[in-house]
């Protein structure tokens, strides 16, 4: 049957197609991109995030700005999912890669508007695309990925994030001690370092501990607060009265049988505490709860325990002490326990925190980070965690390239330079991704102070000679083009790429889409 096909919709489904679909997704993509955009570089602003219940964010990480706003725009949402996917996956530039979709999907509406086809746009980006790829592997710095290298990769991520009175040049001394610390023989363990934030101080006060900080506390008043040379025991089991596998009642008659019931209670829960301190046992992280006769019996032995420890923490304890996890606490073989060196246990605030230090398998270390108030800790982190990101990437790799725009303006030179030989239409999707990649140097020269149209001249001007390298540096109140390698400013080539990948991505698939149909 021919004809024209048929739609069959509830009549509350709504549909928009043809033009009128793209430009509605498009819009989307841009104001989410540009929600964002003045939040690039080092003199990037923030924003303040209000939900709901009053709760305030203030940040200019690209990834939680969008995932604390309220989207509900398919289209938009999309944008979101490239700032979460390059967060995820190499934990920085995700304010790059939403800027850079924001740009793509704009110039591909004047693309659409000049009658160019979605489908030539879409080859054109993904041909444009793998020349940024190959361009962002040949600026890679030729060098060895030293201590030095590393910290210029750490500044340069946190550089225009709140970091209280801290210097981004401690901070990155932190962060690279703590990635060399966990740096396997194949790659960077990141999952061994973990950030434990306690509000009460100075962010200068933040360091590094090898080892693991826990808001874990003592199972009894009476157990001892520090313990220097600790053999540690990690378990999931029982230190309560052991229930029977079947249903039974018992029947007591007078008192002389009820305190025979508990007297054999007491010695069942004394001689579990005996077994452990028999031993060797000095510090027990229990998973499960521990009785609270059980508790004083074993802080009479001087041990220190403690319960409803989280699944994973009990694990990453056993880990660091080179332990093992065990179900039978009273029947504990030699090679199941792990060692410390320290485990101690203080007060901040009013609240006791344990520092576990030194394990035998001494992998695990935490950044034990400090900050006047909830904001400015929780900022601190977030840079702090992409610090630790970019340092793991950048070490795995082994691949860094010039930050400050420079990357950015040499790929589009390399792009327009290709799309010269390319004939027919797809020329100009070249040529608009060109122009896109060139929003972010440009950004970046607003967010400085610089006039932004001066700036690109003299940054194309400067990579078009023999040196070819020169970005946006930061400098009092404004900015100026200078060599962003002799300024320390370092980025992982993995960031630009996945920023690449993933914004072309989203911005393709974005500008395919004809029709949407919205069922309610």
């Amino acid at each position: 049957m021919g004809g024209r096909p048929m739609f069959i919709l509830n009549e509350d489904s709504q549909r928009t197609h043809g033009r009128d679909a793209q430009s509605s997704n498009i819009a989307a993509g841009k104001a989410v991109s540009e929600a964002v955009r003045t939040t690039l570089g080092p003199r990037g602003m923030d924003k303040m995030l209000v939900s709901d219940d009053g709760d305030v964010v203030i940040t200019n990480d690209g990834a939680t700005i969008l995932n604390s706003m309220d989207i509900e725009h398919p289209a938009a949402q999309m944008i979101v999912e490239v700032s979460q996917t390059q967060e995820d996956e190499v934990g920085d530039g995700t304010t790059t890669a939403s800027v850079l979709a924001g740009e793509l999907l704009a110039k591909a509406e004047d693309l659409l508007e000049q009658d160019v086809h979605a489908t030539t746009i879409v080859e054109g980006y993904a041909r444009a695309r793998d020349i940024a790829l190959e361009a962002i592997d040949d600026l890679s710095l030729d060098a060895d990925i030293d201590d030095e290298i590393l910290k210029q990769v750490a500044e340069s991520s946190m550089t225009g994030k709140g970091t209280g009175d801290i210097t981004t040049e401690r901070l990155a001394e932190v962060v690279v001690n703590a990635v060399r610390h966990v740096e396997g023989e194949e790659k960077v363990e990141r999952d061994d370092i973990r950030v434990h934030t306690q509000v009460g101080s100075s962010s200068s006060a933040t360091e590094l501990i090898e080892g693991i900080v826990t808001d874990t506390e003592p199972a009894h008043k009476n157990m001892p607060r520090s313990v220097e040379d600790a053999t540690v025991l990690c378990t999931d089991g029982t230190f309560s009265v052991r229930e029977t596998e079947i249903d039974a009642e018992y029947s007591v008659d007078n008192v002389d049988q009820l305190t025979a019931a508990m007297d054999a209670e007491e010695s069942q829960l004394k001689e579990l505490a005996d077994a452990i301190a028999d031993a060797g046992v000095d510090v027990v992280f229990s998973h499960s709860s521990i009785d609270d006769r059980t508790a004083s019996y074993l802080a009479k032995h001087g041990i220190l325990a403690f319960e409803d420890v989280d699944d994973g923490l009990t694990t990453s304890i056993a880990q660091a002490t080179g332990g093992k996890r065990t179900g039978k606490p009273d029947d504990v073989d030699e090679d199941e326990l792990g060692h410390a060196d320290s485990i101690r246990v203080e007060k901040y605030g009013g609240e006791d925190l344990t520092f576990i230090e030194g394990g035998a398998a001494a992998k695990s270390v935490s950044l034990f980070v400090r900050g006047g108030t909830e904001h400015v800790v929780d900022e601190l982190e977030r840079a702090l965690n992409d610090a630790l990101d970019v340092v793991s990437t950048a070490t795995d790799s082994g691949n860094v390239v010039p930050g400050a725009g420079a990357t950015e303006i040499n790929i589009a030179g390399r792009v327009r330079d290709e799309a010269a030989g390319v004939e027919g239409r797809q020329q100009l999707a070249i040529e608009a991704f060109a122009d896109a990649v060139e929003v972010l140097p440009r950004t970046l020269a607003e967010n400085t102070g610089m006039d932004p149209i001066d700036a690109l001249v003299d940054l194309r001007a400067a990579n078009d000679d023999e040196a070819g390298r020169a970005g946006i540096i930061s400098s009092g109140e404004t900015g100026e083009i200078a060599d962003p390698v002799e300024e320390g400013v370092i980025d992982p080539a993995a960031v630009k790429r996945e920023a690449v990948e993933s914004a072309t991505e989203a911005a393709t698939m974005i500008a395919r889409i004809d029709d949407v149909i919205a069922a309610k």
